[in-house]
């Protein structure tokens, strides 16, 4: 028994003494790691800065973190240095530096361990803020198929943000240079091009003639998937906007006025019995003292001077015709007519009151000029032949206007509304000033028709047209400020127009056709001021097409024809019901977007058509002129000469990527 017990002492003292040799070496190699990771941590740092320093050349990585490694002690270490993906998340990189150095066995040789063991030490030194991935500026997000295409001589520039799309990439023409180019789960094809970017990552493969150096390196290169999603896709702002598409304001409710039952006048070289007592001799001159008329048929003879006195009161049951050359004054009056109005070929005057013009035809001609009141005329108002009619301020009402044959119509400030569509003809100029506008469409739907040469003016206030808007080559139309512009329709502009602040809701499409006129224009038929020089501060000179601080929502979508020049800046800011801070264009139709030869956009802020397949075609031009430009859409094809560009590093909603200056770190 004792025998035994000494046996298995011997043992047990064996087990320990071993124990502890293999303890002091165990600890020994602990000593070894803790001088191993300090010195790997010094060394990614010192390599992460060198390789930014020296533009990204991994030449510079391993001399670098050895260095380091010798300055801690570590002569006889074995060291690697590499860039890695993909740490610390997706999308980023850095520099992976791995240190192990041989630690001799001491005591545990006692237990027959020969020779050495590795101790090894990793750290990673972030090259980029976690989401590396810059913003995108272009962006396509169809899931399938080509997302970005260009061919022939197109060339994409955003030196400072990513071209980014969610299936493939194929870049068959001149270039595509951006900070980053991704595609999230498709492949990258390059032909005989040039790719230029920091970052080219696809989830597929990438394509590239071997004759074709004008690529990213290898290790500029990542095979990983990255998730792609709409920026905009959840944005309030846009949501409530797209509520107000297809609605309008109808204009205000006009009617015939009431005017009783009278006896006939009949002003000239033989007048009636009732009005002979107003004739000045055997003149043809005839004043009207101031007083209350109740008038059935009211004619007037050619060549005869009438002058109503002020403070009257006037009304018509059956029509006023004034003969050609008569000279026509009413006062500060209260006139109001049924049955018809022909001004004859003098035209007439009127001081401040109110005109209201009920049943019948109507007709103004030569040169007619109301002063300050409310006017009214249920029916069309048509003007041609070089007639003139000039309104002051006050609110005006119209069945419809129609204006044709260099005939003009100048409105002072006040309300306008007009129930059946405005029509201008070529030559012809319709001015407005301040006050609410609500047009309503004529039979065809359109609410605003402006022929060739025809020019619209608007002053600033509320607008709503409940119908399309047309223009055609050689017209101009100017918007005036508002929060918001209602159009239940199309607007197609073929001459050029002026959009000043506000947001502009379209139940429709935007087409700005192939233009013929540009700003500036001076107006010296009615107005004399000059229009188009700058908007809102902005030189839009040479621009058919203009609008600053402007937002466009639309259920079409935005079609731009060869030889248009367009200007539109979205506004910095957001406005309550009006522009959206850095939306330039949203629609989520799934009708085509077409920008065509020889269009030469300038555009800044966001163009959201997410389910829109878009195309520029040869020779248009989409740049941002320094500024920030992002397009959205399904698909994106450049072909022939097209130039698309942008000059920021991010835009609204545009992700979470810093897009700002390589940062450098541990990561832990």
């Amino acid at each position: 028994m004792r025998g035994a017990v000494a046996v298995i002492g011997a043992l047990a003292l064996s087990m320990l003494l071993g124990m502890a040799a293999i303890s002091v070496d165990l600890a020994r190699g602990y000593s070894q790691l803790i001088s191993n990771q300090r010195a790997a941590d010094a060394a990614a740092l010192a390599a992460a800065i060198a390789y930014q320093r020296a533009n990204a050349s991994a030449a510079i990585l391993l001399p670098t973190a050895q260095d380091l490694a010798v300055a801690n002690g570590l002569t006889n270490a074995t060291v690697t240095a590499t860039v890695v993906n993909d740490v610390p998340t997706s999308g980023a990189q850095a520099v992976k530096v791995t240190i192990s150095t041989p630690v001799a066995y001491a005591m545990a040789t006692a237990l027959g361990y020969r020779g050495s063991y590795a101790v090894g030490a990793t750290a990673y030194a972030s090259l980029s803020a976690p989401s590396a991935i810059a913003p995108p500026c272009i962006l396509a997000l169809a899931p399938t198929g080509t997302g970005i295409s260009t061919s022939g001589g197109a060339t994409i520039d955003t030196p400072d943000c990513s071209v980014a799309a969610v299936a493939d990439i194929a870049n068959r023409g001149t270039r595509i240079a951006a900070k980053n180019i991704v595609s999230g789960v498709g492949s990258v094809v390059n032909d005989w091009g040039t790719l230029t970017t920091s970052l080219l990552r696809y989830a597929g493969s990438f394509t590239n003639p071997s004759w074709n150096a004008n690529v990213p390196p290898a290790d500029k290169r990542v095979n990983a998937a990255t998730t792609i999603t709409d920026p905009l896709a959840d944005n309030a702002d846009l949501s409530a906007a797209r509520q107000a598409i297809g609605t309008s304001v109808a204009p205000q409710t006009i009617g015939n006025p009431v005017t009783p039952a009278g006896a006939d006048w009949v002003i000239g070289w033989s007048p009636s019995s009732n009005v002979a007592g107003f004739q000045k001799g055997n003149s043809g001159n005839f004043v009207i003292p101031t007083g209350n008329y109740t008038i059935g048929r009211l004619t007037i003879d050619g060549g005869v001077t009438v002058q109503f006195q002020r403070g009257s009161t006037i009304t018509v049951a059956n029509g006023l015709v004034i003969g050609g050359g008569s000279s026509v004054t009413f006062g500060d009056v209260t006139l109001s007519v049924n049955g018809g109005f022909d001004s004859g070929s003098a035209g007439v005057t009127m001081g401040n009151g109110s005109l209201a013009i009920g049943s019948g035809s109507i007709n103004f001609q030569g040169t007619s000029s109301f002063g300050n009141g409310p006017v009214t005329i249920n029916g069309t108002l048509a003007l041609g032949g070089g007639s003139k009619l000039t309104l002051g301020s006050g609110n005006h009402g119209f069945g419809a206007i129609n204006l044709s044959g260099g005939g003009s119509m100048l409105l002072g400030a006040g309300d306008l509304d007009v129930r059946a569509g405005i029509a201008v003809g070529g030559g012809s100029t319709l001015a407005a000033g301040a006050g609410s506008y609500r047009i309503g469409p004529d039979a065809s739907g359109t609410a605003i028709n402006l022929s060739g040469s025809a020019v619209f003016l608007m002053g600033d206030g509320a607008f709503s047209a409940g119908g399309d808007i047309i223009t055609s080559g050689g017209s101009r139309i100017v918007f005036g400020r508002t929060a918001n512009h209602l159009i239940k329709g199309n607007l197609t502009v073929a001459g050029s127009v002026l959009f000043a602040t506000s947001r502009y809701t379209i139940a429709g499409n935007l087409t700005n056709g192939t233009g013929g006129t540009r700003w500036p224009y001076q107006d010296t038929a009615l107005t004399d001021k000059t229009y188009g020089n700058t908007l809102e501060g902005v030189d839009v000179t040479g621009y058919d097409m203009a609008g600053i601080n402007v937002s466009f929502v639309l259920s079409g979508t935005v079609n731009l024809a060869g030889g248009a020049y367009t200007k539109l800046m979205a506004s910095g800011t957001s406005v309550t019901g009006g522009a959206i801070a850095d939306l330039l264009i949203d629609s989520l139709t799934g009708s085509a977007t077409d920008w065509a030869a020889g269009a030469q956009n300038l555009f800044v802020g966001a163009v959201h058509l997410p389910n829109s397949d878009l195309t520029m075609s040869g020779g248009s031009s989409t740049l941002s002129n320094g500024q920030c430009f992002m397009l959205i859409a399904r698909t994106i094809t450049a072909t022939g000469g097209a130039a698309a560009g942008s000059a920021c590093t991010g835009i609204v909603g545009s992700g979470s990527g810093s897009g700002g200056n390589t940062t450098i770190g541990l990561v832990r």
